[in-house]
C-alpha cells in the first residue's frame, strides 16, 4: 500500500513537470501526462504506454464525473442518515478513478459487472442521479423500479449487468458474457471484452478460481478486476489474505497492478487490458490500488480496523478528485476558479436531482410481485402466484 502511495506521489509530480511544457505548446487545448511508476506486471511481455495524452475536454469530462459520483455517495450518506434510504448502502467515495477510468477504456458494447458497491458504475454506464437516488428511496421510477434497492442496479441497453448481493458471485456471470462475446465474435476479429469488478475481500473466493480456469482454458476476452480497498468488510489484507499481491492470484494468467486513485493510469491501463484480451489473448488479472473512506456500508463506522489519521492522509495525499483538479491546473487546462464554478454547478445539479426523485412514487403492491412467476421464457409474460405472504400477514398479496 505504501509503495502505490509514494508511485502515486511521484506521478503527481511528474505529471506537474510534464505536463505545463506540452500544454504551452498547444495553447492548453491537449497535453501529454508522465504514469511511470502507476504500473506493475505479472507474465506480460509487453506493459502498458508510461504516458498517456489528453485533451482538456476530455479530463474536464472525466472530472465533472467523478464530481458527480462523489456529490451523489455524500447525498447518499446524508440522505440514509435522516433515514429517507433504509437498508444496505455501501457508498463508493474515495474509489471514483476506478470506475471512471474503466468506463473510458471500455467500449459501450463491453460489458461490465460488478458488486454491491454499485451506484457510480451505473451513473457511468448510463444512469443519473435521480434514477439512482431514486432507487434507493424505494420509487419505482428508480432504475431497478424500486425492486433492487442499493445493490442491484442494471442498464441492459449499456451493456451494464450490475449490481450482485452475493460476494463474489458476480465473476462467474462476467465469464459468460465473456463467453457470450467470444461465441458472437467473427473468427480473427477483435471480441467485446468482459469485466468482473469485485474486492480484495472477495478475491479468495472459490468460484473465482473456477472461472479463471474456464477463462484461460477457453481464452476469454474476460478482465477479473479486484478494486484492492485494503479492508474487505473490516479485515486488513494481510489478516486475510495469504497472497497479496492480487493481480499475480492468475498464477500464469497475465496480470496488471494500476494506481487506482490515478484516474489516467486507469484510463491508460485499461485501454491496454483491453485491447489484449479484445485480441484472443485470453484473460487478464487487474489489481486497483485504491481506498473507501466510508466503512464497508453505512452500518460500519469505518474506524474500528483503521484509524482517523490514516483516512485523512490518504484524502491529503491521494484524493483522486484533488489529483485531477491539480492536473487541470497544471496543464493549463482550467484555473481554479473555473474548477469552483464547475463544482457548484454539479452540486446543484445533484440537488436538483434529489429534490426530482423526492417528488416520484412508491410502487403499488401489484407492481411489487410483477416478476415473481414466469408463464414462459417470453420477455413479461409472468403470472401472479396465488398467494405471497410478507412480513405483515394482513398485507399478504392475494390473487384475485
Amino acid at each position: 500500500m505504501f509503495a502505490m502511495q509514494r508511485a502515486t506521489l511521484a506521478a503527481v509530480r511528474k505529471a506537474s513537470a510534464v505536463a505545463p511544457a506540452a500544454a504551452a505548446r498547444s495553447m492548453s487545448s491537449s497535453a501529454t501526462f508522465d504514469l511511470t511508476g502507476s504500473f506493475e506486471t505479472h507474465n506480460l511481455d509487453t506493459a502498458p504506454e508510461n504516458t498517456i495524452d489528453m485533451t482538456k475536454d476530455e479530463l474536464m469530462g472525466h472530472f465533472k464525473l467523478m464530481y458527480t459520483m462523489r456529490r451523489m455517495e455524500i447525498t447518499c450518506d446524508n440522505e440514509y442518515k435522516s433515514r429517507a434510504i433504509r437498508g444496505f448502502c455501501h457508498l463508493y467515495d474515495g474509489q471514483e478513478a476506478v470506475a471512471t477510468g474503466i468506463n473510458g477504456a471500455l467500449s459501450k458494447e463491453d460489458d461490465w459487472i460488478t458488486s454491491y458497491r454499485c451506484h457510480c458504475q451505473a451513473l457511468a454506464r448510463g444512469g443519473s442521479v435521480s434514477k439512482v437516488v431514486g432507487e434507493l428511496f424505494g420509487m419505482v421510477e428508480g432504475q431497478s423500479k424500486a425492486k433492487g434497492g442499493s445493490m442491484h442496479f442494471y442498464n441492459k441497453k449499456n451493456h451494464f449487468w450490475g449490481g450482485a448481493g452475493i460476494v463474489g458471485a458476480q465473476v462467474p456471470v462476467g465469464v459468460g458474457l465473456a463467453f457470450a462475446n467470444k461465441y458472437d465474435a467473427n473468427p480473427g476479429d477483435p471480441m467485446n471484452v468482459a469485466i468482473a469488478c469485485y474486492g480484495d475481500g472477495a478475491a479468495n473466493q472459490g468460484q473465482i478460481w473456477e472461472s479463471a480456469n474456464m477463462a484461460s482454458l477457453w481464452k476469454l476476452p474476460m478482465i477479473f478486476c479486484i478494486e484492492n480497498n485494503h479492508y474487505g468488510m473490516g479485515t486488513s489484507i494481510d489478516r486475510h489474505s495469504s497472497h497479496s499481491d492480487y493481480y499475480k492470484m492468475g498464477n500464469h494468467i497475465p496480470g496488471l497492478r494500476i494506481d487506482g486513485m490515478n484516474l489516467l493510469a486507469v484510463k491508460q491501463g485499461m485501454a491496454f487490458v483491453r485491447d489484449f484480451c479484445s485480441s484472443g489473448n485470453g484473460p487478464m488479472y487487474v489489481e486497483m490500488m485504491t481506498y473507501r473512506y466510508h466503512g464497508h456500508s453505512m452500518s460500519d463506522p469505518g474506524t474500528t480496523y483503521r484509524n482517523r489519521e490514516e483516512i485523512a492522509f490518504t484524502r491529503s495525499t491521494r484524493d483522486p478528485l484533488e489529483f485531477v483538479k491539480k492536473t487541470l491546473i497544471d496543464a493549463g487546462f482550467a484555473d481554479a476558479d473555473e474548477i469552483k464554478g464547475v463544482e457548484k454547478e454539479i452540486r446543484r445539479e445533484v440537488q436538483d436531482e434529489v429534490t426530482k426523485a423526492k417528488g416520484w412514487n412508491r410502487p403499488q403492491r401489484d407492481e411489487l410481485f410483477k416478476h415473481v412467476v414466469a408463464k414462459s421464457m417470453e420477455p413479461g409474460d409472468y403470472d401472479y402466484p396465488d398467494h405471497i405472504r410478507t412480513s405483515d400477514f394482513a398485507k399478504s398479496f392475494w390473487k384475485n
